[in-house]
């Protein structure tokens, strides 16, 4: 292959990486609307439902694995990466004004809205920006290392705060990754829970801003939807 061909089949891959990603983020979209679709009233409903949520996250497990397990294949095979489109935010002021000037042409959101099948692209986080994210649980993980960079021992503290146990015993962030369904290493030590809705994913943020003393209005998200959109009607200005 030469470069041009090179570069395309590296597009095609990275295409189809996100598309992977976007298949595994709208599944679990799709359950939080069947639950609440659900008529909360009518106990022979919920008994359905709850037993409708148990084989769709048995199966939801099992294809979230498999899927994991393509997706590391193929960017381990080709080299092609979905991190390597990211911009990170850092302590380099002048990459950090790059971002920011990227990102305040975009349509600013905030996480009280409503994320089901819509797809992240960035977010602003007390004037420190990242882009090119193509999943809700990497821009998760981005504001938690975030966090942890800002505050290291409250982040630390995280496993054993209240506020990250549900009712059920479940844990948010543990220091034990065989405690957590799917555990990705945030650092020093401590998983985050990552196997959550965009939705879920965004009340767990707003839980961390309200533990790290982070007023609302410091967080901004921004869609690859506009993103996208922008970028097309650019096209379009330009060809007219």
């Amino acid at each position: 292959m030469n470069a041009a061909q090179l570069h395309m089949a590296s597009d095609r891959t990275r295409r189809i990486l996100e598309d992977l990603e976007a298949v595994r983020e709208n599944l679990l979209a799709l359950s939080d609307d069947i639950w609440l679709g659900i008529d909360h009233n009518d106990n022979q409903a919920i008994e359905e439902g709850v037993r409708f949520k148990r084989a769709y996250n048995d199966k939801m497990n099992a294809f979230d694995e498999l899927a994991s397990e393509l997706s590391s294949m193929v960017q381990e095979y080709t080299r092609v990466t979905l991190a390597e489109a990211e911009e990170v935010a850092s302590d380099d002021s002048g990459q950090n004004e790059r971002i920011i000037q990227e990102l305040d042409r975009q349509i600013p959101h905030s996480i009280d809205e409503d994320f089901r099948f819509k797809r992240p692209y960035g977010f602003l986080l007390e004037g420190q920006g990242s882009t090119g994210i193509t999943t809700w649980r990497r821009l998760f993980e981005l504001i938690c290392q975030q966090l942890l960079r800002r505050d290291p021992e409250r982040f630390r503290a995280l496993p054993d705060n209240p506020d990250y146990i549900s009712n059920r015993g479940n844990y948010g962030f543990s220091r034990d990754r065989e405690a957590l369904r799917s555990a990705s290493l945030i650092g020093d030590g401590v998983y985050a829970e990552i196997n959550l809705s965009a939705n879920h994913i965004c009340d767990v943020i707003r839980r961390l801003l309200d533990t790290f003393e982070i007023p609302v209005s410091e967080l901004k998200l921004f869609l690859r939807e506009d993103r996208d959109a922008e970028a097309a009607q650019g096209k379009l200005t330009f060809q007219d």
